[in-house]
């Protein structure tokens, strides 16, 4: 028997604040990258709530998902992972504190899509650029197109 595929399932949150997008340097296999904040959804854990802590965890702040800007499907060329995000935007609240940041996490960043094209080579994936394309065109999809069946 053939074994089956399974792509990894991450959330990311687009969240804007005058023009600029909350971002986090990390470290990723050596290098540094911006990505939204992000992650993957753990066994059992609603997509939104994965979201929730995936935001708290790299940024401090709190965020509350109010739509869905985009599902992506993406082969990474490197390692040949497939990849499924659900982008959410929605509301955030100042950081709550100075705890430690996730461990892969170097710093938070406000920064407009034109800084971030300059820092195309640095981009975790084309997922970061796509997702706030598509957030800036106002696409917007309901929460409840996912249905989470427990």
């Amino acid at each position: 028997m053939s074994e089956i595929w399974t792509p990894h399932l991450t959330v990311a949150a687009v969240i804007e604040r005058h023009g600029r997008f909350l971002m986090v340097e990390e470290d990723s296999e050596g290098q540094r990258v911006f990505n939204q904040p992000a992650g993957h959804v753990e066994d059992a854990e609603a997509l939104t709530d994965a979201v929730r802590r995936e935001t708290m965890e790299e940024t401090r702040h709190r965020f509350t998902p109010q739509a869905i800007c985009g599902i992506y499907r993406w082969r990474n060329p490197l390692n040949q992972a497939t990849y499924l995000r659900v982008a959410y935007c929605g509301e955030y609240a100042d950081p709550l504190d100075k705890e430690a940041l996730d461990q892969d996490i170097i710093a938070c960043h406000w920064l407009s899509r034109e800084e971030l094209m300059l820092r195309h080579a640095q981009l975790r994936s084309p997922l970061v650029l796509r997702c706030i394309d598509d957030y800036l065109a106002g696409q917007r999809l309901p929460l409840d197109i996912i249905a989470e069946i427990v």
